[in-house]
C-alpha cells in the first residue's frame, strides 16, 4: 500500500482559544493524524477535539503529564516536566545549590507544572523542606519583574529557576542583573531560542536550560546525522544551530509516518493502536 502525504498547516497563535479552533479546521480538513502542538497550554487545550474526532496527534515539545493523562489519542516524542525537573534540580545541587528560587506565570500550564515539579525534586535532593526559599509568580506579558526580583535577592538563593517564555526570559534575566543579582538562572527547554542570547547580551553568560537535542552529537546514530544534514542544507546558513524543537518535530513525523505504514490504514483509531504498539 503507498500513500500520499499532504501537509495540512495551522496557527493557533500559542493562544488556548485559538488552539481549539486551529484543532476544529483541521478536523475538518480530515487530516489522519496530527502533529504538535509546540506548548503544553494549547496542547491541552486542544487534546479533547482530537479524542472526541478520534485522530491521533503526536505532541513535539508539549511536556506537561497533563496533555496526555486520560486521552488515548494523545501521544508525544518528547520528555515529561517531572523528568526534565529533576534534572534541572540534580544539576544546581550538583554544582553546589543548597536553596534555590523560583519563578512561575499565572494560567501558563507549562511554567507552573514545571515549576512545581522542580520545587519538589529539590527539596527531595537535598532533603530540606525550606531549601525553596522565595517562589515568585507573575501575569502574562508582564515586563516589569523588579519588585519579584527584590523579594528574591533579599532571600539569597543560590540558583533562581525560571521556565518561562522566550519573550519573558530576557527580561527576568537583564533585571536581575541589574539589581545584582549574580546566582546562576536557570530555564527550561523554552529558553533553548538564540533570541535570548541577542536580548540578553552579554547578561546571559552562565544561563543554564535544558533541552531535547544537541546537534553537536550528530554521529551518535545514523537517523541523528541524516536529519542534521538535511536540515543544514535546507536552512542554507539561515540559521546559526538547529533548534531542538524541529528534531522533535521530525520524531513525530518519523513516528506517524512508521503507524501509518503498520497499520496499513489512514483511519485514526488503526494509526492509534500502531503507536501504541
Amino acid at each position: 500500500v503507498s500513500y500520499k502525504i499532504e501537509l495540512v498547516e495551522v496557527d493557533n497563535k500559542s493562544d488556548k482559544t485559538e488552539a481549539v479552533t486551529a484543532a476544529q479546521s483541521l478536523m475538518s480538513s480530515k487530516v489522519a493524524v496530527v502533529l504538535g502542538s509546540y506548548g503544553s497550554g494549547v496542547s491541552i487545550a486542544a487534546g479533547e477535539i482530537f479524542k472526541e474526532n478520534k485522530v491521533p496527534a503526536i505532541g513535539a515539545s508539549c511536556t506537561n503529564p497533563q496533555v496526555t493523562k486520560g486521552n488515548e489519542f494523545y501521544f508525544r516524542v518528547c520528555f515529561l516536566d517531572p523528568f526534565q525537573g529533576t534534572v534541572v534540580a540534580n544539576y544546581a545541587i550538583q554544582n553546589g545549590a543548597k536553596t534555590a528560587a523560583v519563578i512561575t506565570q499565572l494560567g501558563d500550564d507549562y511554567s507552573t507544572g514545571l515549576g512545581s515539579f522542580f520545587e519538589t525534586a529539590f527539596k527531595e535532593l537535598t532533603g530540606d523542606p525550606n531549601s525553596i526559599v522565595e517562589a515568585q509568580t507573575f501575569q502574562q506579558n508582564q515586563a516589569d519583574f523588579n519588585a519579584i526580583l527584590q523579594n528574591i535577592k533579599a532571600k539569597n538563593p543560590d540558583v533562581i529557576f525560571a521556565p518561562s517564555s522566550i519573550t519573558t526570559a530576557p527580561l527576568i534575566i537583564q533585571q536581575a542583573r541589574d539589581i545584582g543579582i549574580t546566582a546562576p538562572i536557570m530555564g527550561g527547554d523554552t529558553w533553548e531560542n538564540a533570541t535570548i542570547i541577542e536580548n540578553a547580551g552579554e547578561k546571559a553568560e552562565g544561563i543554564v536550560l535544558s533541552t531535547f537535542f544537541d546537534e553537536g552529537l550528530a554521529d551518535s546514530s545514523p537517523i541523528t546525522k541524516e536529519f542534521v544534514e538535511g536540515y543544514t542544507e535546507y536552512l542554507a546558513g539561515r540559521e546559526a544551530s538547529i533548534p531542538a524543537v524541529a528534531a522533535l518535530g521530525y520524531d513525530a513525523y518519523m513516528v506517524a509516518l512508521d503507524a501509518i505504514e503498520r497499520a496499513g490504514s489512514t483511519e485514526g483509531a488503526a494509526i492509534r493502536d500502531a503507536l501504541v504498539a
